[in-house]
């Protein structure tokens, strides 16, 4: 049988993602409809012998979490379980900390899936590639290929070409290694956690001779990407298989509508009940006038679209108004459409001194009147603006 782990992180992760975190856990945000945690733990749910899904995370448990578990679980037909860390303990270091749960029942392998990107999810293909590479304990990245400058802002595989092991890895480097980049998704056996542990006692050893501050703590603080893969890397042990299909990260609330026309493209074949226009997610109790026009936009639950408004690239959040003929835009952050390996920038907030032009903001309960137009701004919430803004942070 088999299990998978979902990191989900905690409150002081998501800061890219405000003022839409203020409402509601990153994890829980709706992408094409959905919350992104849903994209992922219907894909392992497909998955065959797929037992118990984990979600890890340093959220306190609240009611919008436990909400939703209880409403996929009955409507996926799953167990998933939320394990709450003490702190943040980093990508191995929560595995290694549950790892009991996490091999109750023997599963033979689990997957490790970073809650913050979106994808395809091959994970079926993933379990028949490691069968077919290398030894039964074998461990394998999921990978895609980048352009040779964005490839630096990821962790990057050397790999060898016939047999598909990783020969390298280096995690964000500072010169050009390797156009391979980890997509945050792994398959790994229960023989993962001998290697983190060998990483643990090492901490351990090191926070002896220092000064006793939180030991404990910084000792099980460990990373899979620097701390494990890069020793693993050319012992034979870990494989890179590489998917063509779509991948994306979800950092920033830019690349949450980059990862909402992701998803729509591929509900045309797994979810045609869900789509509505051209890259546009509609939530509950939305209300829109006549004449509306909303293009490349996620629109949350509650909101009101007034008559003739038109609203582009943006987020409107939780029952806010958008006034008749008001105008709602923000510049795309999506990547270059001539690149195919192109992907999405981590963008800055401010360049130069000046709000970097992204997506339009408007956090929850806003209210925009009539006949104005918002442009490139982001707007906190529980405000009534009376008046138009371009290219700012309105507090």
């Amino acid at each position: 049988m088999l299990k998978a782990v979902i990191l989900i992180g905690g409150p002081q992760k998501g800061t890219r993602f405000r003022p839409l975190s203020f409402e509601v856990p990153k994890p829980l945000f709706p992408v094409a409809g959905v919350p992104i945690l849903q994209h992922h733990i219907e894909a392992c749910a497909k998955v065959p012998n797929m037992k118990e899904i984990l979600l890890i995370g340093f959220y306190q448990p609240n009611e919008e979490l436990t909400r939703f578990m209880c409403n996929t679980q009955q409507e996926l037909k799953i167990s998933i379980r939320y394990l709450q860390e003490y702190s943040a303990l980093g990508t191995g270091g929560g595995i290694y900390h549950f790892r009991d749960q996490i091999v109750s029942g023997s599963p033979e392998a689990f997957f490790v899936l970073n809650a913050d990107v979106c994808s395809a999810f091959p994970l079926t293909e993933m379990l028949s590639f490691q069968k077919e590479h290398g030894e039964p304990n074998s461990f394998v990245i999921l990978g895609t290929t980048a352009n040779r400058t964005q490839s630096l802002n990821y962790g990057c595989i050397v790999e060898n070409e016939e047999t598909r092991e990783v020969l390298h890895y280096v995690e964000k480097p500072s010169t050009f290694v390797s156009d391979i980049i980890n997509c945050g998704v792994y398959l790994f056996t229960p023989d993962i956690f001998q290697h983190i542990g060998t990483v643990f006692q090492k901490n351990q050893q090191d926070m002896l001779l220092e000064e006793p501050t939180n030991g404990w703590h910084r000792a099980e603080a460990i990373r899979l990407e620097q701390d494990i893969f890069t020793a693993l890397a050319g012992q034979g042990k870990l494989y890179v298989y590489k998917t063509l299909s779509f991948w994306s990260q979800i950092k920033s609330a830019g690349s949450a509508i980059y990862a909402s026309r992701l998803y729509l493209n591929q509900y045309h074949t797994t979810h045609p009940e869900r789509l509505l226009g051209p890259n546009v997610s509609i939530g509950t109790g939305v209300t829109i006038g006549a004449g509306v026009r909303v293009r490349e936009s996620i629109i949350l639950h509650g909101a009101t679209l007034q008559d003739h408004c038109c609203v582009l690239n943006s987020v409107v959040g939780w029952d806010s108004t958008i006034g008749k003929w008001a105008r709602v835009e923000g510049t795309p952050s999506d990547p270059n459409p001539n690149d195919p390996y192109a992907k999405i920038d981590s963008e800055t907030l401010f360049r130069d001194g000046k709000l970097t032009p992204s997506i339009t903001i408007l956090g929850c309960n806003v209210t925009i009147p009539s006949e104005v137009i918002i442009l490139n701004s982001i707007v906190l919430p529980h405000k009534d603006l009376n008046r138009g803004f371009k290219n700012q942070i309105i507090l």
